[in-house]
């Protein structure tokens, strides 16, 4: 298929970018570079896609492009592109959010209500829960986010599922349960934590250590993004988890059994809209897509240590076999 995905140069798209090319589609990314964090670091993301035959970019912001030529001929998209960041999400700085997160699924959305796609797929949160003691989340439950990111997450998933209903537009909302690998973003808890510990710095953790995640692997999460396109689903919003929950304290220990060493830990208040817990029930994309995740927590831990090290370290202190101690 021609397949088009948003925020291909970020940390999730350019990873679904490699697969769609793997598995025979023809991609054209668009990312509008925003200076969230680093551009090195998602140019080095696309850099080995730009040589690809069958892949193009396209830098640019979705609220400022022609969409009708952007998606000329696309059979597929992967809506990837938003403003991401739980904590940065309050006061201010909101309108990028409206911007990035609604008003640009939006007028994507509206793009597509008279063009023949095979699929939508979106790519949610389950910050869209918000602090519920249902667990794990079932996607029935009340969404009740507890921040403006949450918020605006949650927003664009209806907007999906009224243009499926008032325009067949074939979406399908995929709720991401806390990603990580390589490539993460720089704002992120594991690439945070491994990159303080590289460099010698006191990890900073928010909270009592307590508060608990269903983490994912980069790679599960485009597995089920493959999966949405061919499986017969329309209108429906699925969790993508990891599997498996764990709290802070437990991700530390294993950080540090990983990393060989003990860790220095600076402890700081909860910050306003982090979730206390997060656990899919994922028994809807297991009937429906088939998924299952396969990536356990600490293979994929080492997978991301390892590219931070290179990244941080150079490959000088990369000769080690993955996953073995110093």
């Amino acid at each position: 298929m021609n397949c088009l995905v948003t925020g291909a140069a970020g940390f999730i798209g350019s990873h679904l970018c490699e697969r769609l090319l793997q598995d025979g589609h023809t991609v054209k990314g668009i990312d509008s570079f925003s200076d969230y964090y680093d551009r090195s670091l998602k140019e080095g993301n696309v850099a080995a896609l730009k040589n690809h035959s069958r892949f193009s970019l396209v830098e640019a912001d979705l609220l400022e492009t022609d969409l009708d030529a952007l998606m000329e001929g696309m059979e597929a998209i992967f809506h990837h592109a938003a403003q991401a960041g739980v904590r940065s999400s309050w006061g201010k700085e909101f309108h990028i959010y409206v911007e990035s997160n609604i008003r640009a699924t939006q007028a994507l959305l509206e793009a597509c209500r008279y063009r023949e796609l095979s699929r939508f797929v979106y790519a949610s949160s389950s910050s869209v829960y918000g602090d519920t003691r249902d667990l794990p989340m079932r996607e029935d439950s009340n969404p009740q986010p507890v921040s403006p990111y949450g918020v605006s997450k949650l927003a664009a998933e209806h907007l999906c599922y009224l243009y499926h209903k008032n325009f067949s537009v074939p979406t399908v909302s995929l709720r991401y349960f806390t990603v990580y690998g390589a490539r993460q973003r720089p704002d992120m808890a594991f690439h945070r934590f491994i990159k303080w510990a590289l460099t010698g710095h006191p990890l900073q953790l928010y909270g009592d250590g307590g508060q608990s995640r269903d983490f994912t692997h980069v790679s599960d999460i485009v597995e089920a993004n493959c999966l949405a396109l061919y499986a017969p689903v329309v209108g429906e919003v699925l969790n993508i988890g990891g599997g498996a929950r764990f709290t802070m304290c437990e991700l530390l220990e294993l950080l540090e059994k990983i990393m060989g060493k003990r860790l220095s830990v600076e402890r700081h208040a909860v910050q306003k809209g982090d979730m206390r817990h997060t656990g899919a029930d994922m028994t809807k994309a297991h009937r429906l897509l088939g998924y299952r995740p396969r990536v356990p927590l600490r293979e994929g831990i080492v997978d991301e240590y390892e590219w931070l090290r290179r990244l941080h370290c150079g490959p000088r202190e990369s000769n080690r076999a993955p996953g073995s101690l110093p």
